[in-house]
């Protein structure tokens, strides 16, 4: 995902204008961020299938050696260092969807409130950017939040089945849904870009 440019639209922004334009850039970094842990843990994820597969190959009795017992020993401490590793992950990821995106959705909210009290239920007469009303940009931030939260909590499930799954075939599907995020569909990018480019973050 590319970088916003500067936008086109002359003098400083202020008040909500500034808020929601401040906002759109949030949405991107944010957004970044989640990709950047996402890979990070679907590494991790990768290699606790890696290790319980290996694992289940080493099990056959003719390939027990003298010092299996140390090579045991090591596979329990490599899995339980590796699913430490996708539990921070998963806390990391979950503070950029509880704390972050939904702080966003209750301040554009506010927003939205104050100008129904300052202009009536209609809102103001004229659009702060080029076409959407604030309740737009309310509606655009609560579906990303959304389709996060549920991606989130579809990774706190494979977290807690990944290290216990022996069927191989069950841990791709795991390790699949991990990287591939079935919550965050392809109309999720479309959101953000419409709201990169409706606040002058991407040129029109």
């Amino acid at each position: 995902m590319s970088e916003p440019t500067t936008p086109g639209k002359k003098g400083n922004l202020t008040g909500s204008a500034r808020k929601l334009k401040d906002n759109a850039a949030d949405w991107h970094n944010l957004i970044l961020k989640w990709e950047r842990l996402n890979e990070e843990g679907s590494t991790t994820a990768t290699k606790i299938v890696n290790l319980g597969l290996s694992k289940k190959s080493d099990t056959e009795p003719d390939v027990v050696m003298e010092g299996s017992s140390l090579a045991a020993g090591d596979f329990s401490d490599n899995l339980k260092r590796s699913n430490q590793e996708l539990e921070e992950e998963c806390v990391k990821l979950r503070e950029v969807v509880d704390k972050m995106m939904e702080k966003m959705v209750h301040a554009e909210s506010g927003i939205c409130e104050l100008e129904a009290f300052q202009y009536g239920e209609k809102g103001r007469a004229a659009p702060l950017f080029h076409t959407w009303s604030t309740q737009q940009f309310v509606e655009v931030s609560s579906k990303l939040y959304e389709s996060y939260k549920q991606e989130l909590a579809l990774k706190k499930t494979i977290l807690q089945e990944l290290a216990h799954t022996a069927n191989a075939d069950l841990s791709m599907v795991y390790l699949s849904s991990w990287l591939y995020q079935p919550y965050i569909e392809d109309s999720g990018k479309l959101l953000l870009e419409s709201l990169l480019l409706e606040t002058g973050h991407r040129p029109l």
